[in-house]
């Protein structure tokens, strides 16, 4: 089925719009068959298995075209009878009508979604149409609407026909009614999701306020509370219904074994009360909601008791059912059931309200509340309406929840819970993220690895953080204790006390073989005087030093190294005897003409307010 449903169809590329009407057309169509032949195969299999079939083939395709109409909430007519009058079915199995609605969605959505370029047309070029291109013309989106649901009733109306003659024909009125209305909403769905589920432009008929509701922020979360509120209640019912059956298993057992002797039967009877098990969360629900549900005409099932005399059909999922005329402790506790259906409603709205797109003030956090409850409400009315119905004449003419007391109470309840709960949640929050700011604690960074949960901790901690930043956004913090300052003034690179850091750094750096600068004592104006070793000191070289740092051991000289003379040592004429003296006298001479010159461009550099260049070492 969903090879089917999933693949694109393989169309020419050169057609227009009518052809892509005729497509939603047979896809409504197709839609409407697959739901059609799914039931007809069940139906089917177990008239087969059946050892004494009460009809022939004919009549088993006709009961499946009637069980596929009931599926849409189509009310149908046995009218083979003890009395002789016509009577009604009415229940709807909820769990089948989730197979109609999913395939007509998943048509109105995939209608207009080819092979290769999904919603936007197909061909293999860019071109419009008007220019000669391969690509088609979408249709506007009511003629695709129009189109799918054509399509899809064609079958209905066609599956009416066919079971009129069958046992359970269809109501004509309800069959018109029900089957327009279900396949509308499922086809709008479809085409909504289709085009990316827009929230505007809405069409213009729709009146000004609920356009302002619809497009309103609220709208969203609304709807969001309302069906958790919703689902909690439907848990809850069906929790309560599993209980009662397990709490009646015995009276379960002899129903069900009574019903049908054979197997084929018994699992007739094991589908349609899986079907049913949707309705009996939902006559849970209303139970614990307090209306509770009818038991037939004039009997009705409460918390607080059973009221009247219940005349209901030998089945398994109603032998769960109280029976009691008073009720007790047990049955008044499931007034916890809308109390946590309340607080789900108020939880969802607060953490919204509180969360990252901005807080809310405390009047649309009630508002959205109120409105999430009108939502919750809604849906178990709606859902209240589908699974309650006539199974017969006279006292079976009303079984199940009355829709509007229950979708009330469920009003009512989430209302009267979930607005002081979210005001509750929405302060309590907003107070635990300001604690931390409050206190002015900042925590210490930790290096290494986090401890065990530091992860968990911190995740738990980032919503507060990120409310307590939006919440001072904005805000300007003033504090006298701070007073504006300037930048420092820092001396010349040419001062004493900078040449000195300098010259220490470098004395450092080479390891002692500079000589030391006492402190305050400038760096001298002229280049440092080595000693007279015998060897004329040239301009630029650095003097030898006196002696070797710590820890430096020199290799002794080898053999020719021995023989060369040096300077200075015994057998060698010294200063005396020797030219050294005349080329140290002009050596300083010259040296003497560069520091006047070095000294008298800085001068000039001072006096003009240049820096001088850099001495020389």
């Amino acid at each position: 089925m969903t090879q089917v449903t999933d693949r694109g169809l393989m169309l020419p590329a050169a057609q227009g719009r009518s052809s892509v009407l005729a497509t939603c057309v047979l896809r409504g169509v197709m839609a409407a068959g697959l739901g059609l032949g799914v039931l007809a195969v069940l139906v089917t299999v177990v008239w087969i298995s059946s050892p004494y079939p009460d009809s022939g083939p004919g009549g088993a395709l006709r009961s499946a075209a009637a069980l596929w109409l009931l599926a849409h909430g189509t009310q149908l007519v046995r009218p083979d009878t003890l009395s002789g009058v016509p009577a009604p079915v009415g229940i709807v199995p909820l769990l089948l009508v989730g197979l109609p609605v999913w395939l007509a969605y998943r048509a109105a959505r995939d209608a207009l979604s080819y092979e290769g370029e999904p919603e936007l047309g197909y061909g293999d070029d860019d071109e419009g149409a008007e220019e000669g291109g391969e690509r088609a013309a979408l249709p506007p989106v009511w003629a695709a609407f129009t189109a799918v649901t054509c399509g899809y009733l064609l079958v209905g109306a066609a599956a009416v026909l066919y079971a009129s003659e069958g046992p359970l024909p269809a109501a004509p009125l309800s069959a018109v009614l029900h089957l327009t209305l279900v396949t509308s909403g499922a086809v709008g769905a479809g085409l909504w999701t289709a085009y990316g589920r827009p929230r505007a432009p809405l069409p213009g008929w729709v009146p000004g306020p609920v356009r302002r509701v619809l497009v309103h922020r609220r709208t969203n979360t609304a709807v969001r509370a309302g069906s958790a509120g919703a689902a909690v209640l439907l848990a809850g019912g069906a929790l309560l219904a599993g209980t009662g059956l397990v709490w009646h298993a015995g009276a379960a057992q002899d129903t069900f074994l009574r019903l049908a002797e054979d197997w084929p039967g018994r699992l007739a009877v094991l589908l349609l009360a899986l079907a049913l098990v949707p309705n009996a969360a939902v006559w849970g629900a209303a139970y614990g909601l307090g209306p509770g549900f009818l038991l037939g005409t004039g009997a009705v099932a409460t918390p607080l008791g059973v009221a009247g005399t219940p005349a209901v059909p030998h089945f398994p999922l109603l032998s769960a059912l109280p029976a009691e005329p008073r009720g007790s402790w047990l049955t008044w506790s499931v007034a916890a059931l809308p109390v946590l259906a309340g607080l789900a409603v108020g939880w969802w709205t607060a953490r919204r309200a509180t969360g990252e797109e901005g807080a809310w003030g405390r009047g649309e956090t009630a508002l959205a509340a109120l409105y999430g409850a009108a939502a919750c409400g809604a849906a178990l009315a709606l859902l209240t309406a589908l699974s309650g119905g006539p199974l017969g004449s006279e006292r079976l003419a009303a079984l199940g929840p009355v829709w509007w007391r229950t979708g009330g109470a469920a009003l009512l309840w989430t209302a009267g819970v979930g607005v002081p709960g979210a005001l509750g949640l929405r302060w309590w929050w907003r107070r635990k993220a300001a604690e931390p700011l409050a206190s002015g604690v900042v925590p210490e960074p930790v290096s290494g690895a986090a401890p065990e949960g530091a992860a968990d901790a911190a995740g738990a901690r980032r919503w507060w953080s990120r409310l307590a930043w939006r919440r001072r956004k904005g805000e300007v913090v003033e504090s006298g204790d701070l007073e504006p300052y300037d930048f420092l003034p820092v001396g010349a690179w040419h001062d004493s006390g900078a040449r000195e850091v300098r010259w220490a750094a470098l004395r450092e750096a080479s390891g002692g073989l500079m000589p030391d600068i006492a402190a305050g004592a400038g760096v001298p104006e002229r280049p440092v005087e080595a000693p007279v070793v015998g060897v004329p000191v040239e301009p630029g070289v650095p003097p030898e030093p006196d002696g070797l740092p710590e820890g430096v051991v020199l290799p002794e000289p080898g053999p020719e190294e021995r023989d060369v003379a040096v300077p200075g040592d015994q057998g060698e004429p010294g200063p005396e005897g020797s030219p050294l003296p005349e080329a140290e006298a002009e050596a300083e001479a010259e040296a003497e003409a560069e520091a006047e010159a070095e000294a008298e461009a800085e001068a000039e550099a001072e006096a003009e307010g240049e820096p001088p260049a850099p001495e020389r070492p």
